[in-house]
């Protein structure tokens, strides 16, 4: 066993993720998923349940946390504000501090900090570390990551676009340029994160130009539950014309909008066979999914000049061979040409999914954010 593990800690509003990472060699001791936290039927009533129940599911595993190497608990946190991208240690100030950020990510935040707080009375002795999702966009350039609002209103209330997904994002750029053999600042790529939370990155030389994600997780592709990109006058309209308040028009946006909104399902398997068997919903759902999509790689295109290699990453980016097709169909005069078998191979691995003419080389590659965490928690041990 190695000398030192980090505890992987994803804390959400119902839901609590954990993974016992080895940083040197990338391996997994052991992962779990903590759910319906709080909900009436739930045996787990808040987050030290969560947090005392995953530890005893390692212990069901034959792990103590006392004695396997723990070096530092690292807890994933969507939103850094403009003062937090890089690894942080944790201490009541530092908490105090990402309170004070609650109201950029209200659905987010907040449970990440229970998690922190009820992790650091469970494990006082180790070291917490936050390792926050807007960090690989904080260097942004500026014409990427500013809203066109009052100058004066944008900096006195912190709105610009931070981006999310960040660990994810940097994670399969870097695995993407070592797959190619060429260093990572030589190579130009599009990262297309795709899940229940889906977004895309621009990436030049290893430094991100531009995000699809932006003041919150809400804006850019559309989403399991969330519509991605919408005209600003919505919320004004549905306040005036339905007397939706703020908080009623936020969780129509953030929890039932995207594919459960226009399809009544966000499952991508389930949704295959909804289309499947004429659900003119799920077809219509599907095809402004990728539509939007489309949109960003062609967008991205642009703003790179040159492209080197498009990835495919998260649970639907992964395995979904469909979604990567119908997303590059027909773009063989800008450069990208899929080979159909490849595409459609059973492989679970970092794969090539191009043609071997393809200028611009597709690729898969699985991300690893809880590898990614413990490797920045390590960093600045």
């Amino acid at each position: 066993m190695s000398s030192r593990t980090v505890l992987v800690i994803n804390s959400g509003s119902s839901s609590l993720k954990f993974k016992l990472v080895d940083p040197d060699s990338g391996k997994s001791r052991a992962s779990g998923n903590v759910e319906n936290i709080g909900e009436p039927s739930s045996s787990v009533p808040d987050h030290d349940a969560a947090l005392r129940r995953a530890f005893d599911m390692l212990a069901e595993e034959g792990i103590d946390l006392r004695h396997c190497g723990l070096v530092a608990v690292g807890h994933r946190v969507v939103h850094g504000g403009k003062d937090f991208y890089r690894p942080t240690p944790l201490d009541d100030a530092v908490v105090s501090k990402l309170e004070q950020l609650s109201p950029l990510a209200p659905l987010h935040n907040p449970p990440a900090l229970a998690g922190i707080e009820e992790a650091r009375k469970l494990l006082p002795d180790v070291a917490h570390i936050a390792v926050f999702d807007t960090a690989f966009f904080h260097n942004l350039p500026a014409a990427a990551a500013t809203y066109a609002i009052d100058r004066e209103l944008a900096e006195r209330w912190h709105i610009r676009r931070y981006g999310f997904h960040g660990t994810s994002h940097c994670y399969v750029s870097e695995q993407a340029a070592a797959f190619l053999g060429r260093p990572l600042d030589g190579v130009n790529q599009i990262v297309l994160h795709l899940g229940n939370g889906a977004s895309a990155s621009a990436i030049r030389g290893g430094r991100a130009v531009d995000t699809s994600m932006g003041l919150t997780p809400l804006e850019g592709l559309v989403m399991g539950t969330r519509s991605g990109d919408i005209d600003p006058g919505i919320y004004s309209y549905l306040w005036r014309t339905t007397k939706m308040d703020v908080d009623e028009i936020e969780a129509l946006l953030n929890k039932r909008s995207g594919m459960l909104g226009l399809a009544g399902e966000r499952d991508f398997r389930k949704l295959r066979s909804m289309i499947e068997s004429g659900d003119g919903a799920a077809r219509l759902a599907y095809d402004v999914f990728i539509h939007r999509l489309r949109k960003y790689i062609g967008a991205y295109l642009a703003v790179l000049g040159h492209t080197d290699v498009v990835t495919f990453t998260g649970g639907i980016g992964e395995h979904d061979a469909a979604v990567r097709r119908d997303a590059l169909a027909g773009l063989e005069e800008l450069g990208i040409e899929l080979d159909d078998e490849r595409n459609c191979g059973p492989a679970r691995d970092a794969r090539r999914v191009s043609a071997e003419g393809s200028k611009i080389s597709v690729l898969v590659i699985p991300t690893n954010e809880e590898l990614a965490i413990a490797r920045d928690c390590v960093s600045v041990l």
